[in-house]
């Protein structure tokens, strides 16, 4: 393997050696796969959508800044794929991954969910079906930060907003996910 950069890499790339742009798919294609599995779900759809990230990274190469992160610059085009996806083809469902009730809620609100005896998978439904309800913009703001496990800083480049934004952004995300799940429950039990 190949032991430059993704940055070196693509500079190279972006000097004529194409043969550099296979390294970053091999570090990049199952990263790109996993975050599209937050947006689409049939696998098939996310491989095609996936090689065509590549492609649009491979003849835009040139417009990469080489002194900024090429993991921002990739995410950001699989980013507007995966979402024009969603737009142009409403026969995808959105699945979004199960996320630990620990980094969304405090400790005894969880708590009290073990008490009552709720099963896991049914949890998981339900938080499924919560982060369903939400905004994209909050949305794909947790799942950047909590999934991706992204710094603010790498998560503003991609959805292009201020790094102060992406932490309102995630503390409204968490109080409205919050707030729908507790409605969602309340209608339940």
């Amino acid at each position: 393997m190949n032991q430059s950069s993704d940055e070196e890499l693509a500079r190279k790339v972006q000097g004529g050696d194409a043969e550099s742009f296979g390294f970053l798919v091999l570090r990049y294609e199952e990263k790109l796969n996993r975050y599209g599995r937050k947006f689409i779900s049939s696998g098939e759809d996310i491989r095609d959508l996936v090689q065509e990230i590549f492609i649009k990274a491979y003849t835009n190469i040139k417009s990469f800044d080489a002194e900024r992160k090429f993991s921002s610059w990739i995410y950001r085009i699989a980013h507007n794929e995966f979402v024009n996806a969603i737009r142009k083809k409403s026969r995808f469902p959105v699945l979004f991954s199960l996320f630990d009730f620990d980094t969304f809620l405090p400790h005894p609100f969880a708590k009290d969910l073990a008490d009552i005896g709720a099963n896991t998978r049914e949890i998981k439904t339900m938080l499924d079906l919560c982060l369903g309800r939400l905004d994209p913009k909050y949305r794909e703001t947790l799942v950047l930060h909590y999934l991706e496990e992204m710094e603010y800083q790498e998560i503003a480049e991609i959805l292009h907003i201020p790094v102060s934004t992406v932490g309102v952004r995630l503390l409204r995300a968490k109080a409205m996910l919050k707030k729908i799940f507790l409605t969602m429950t309340a209608h339940h039990g």
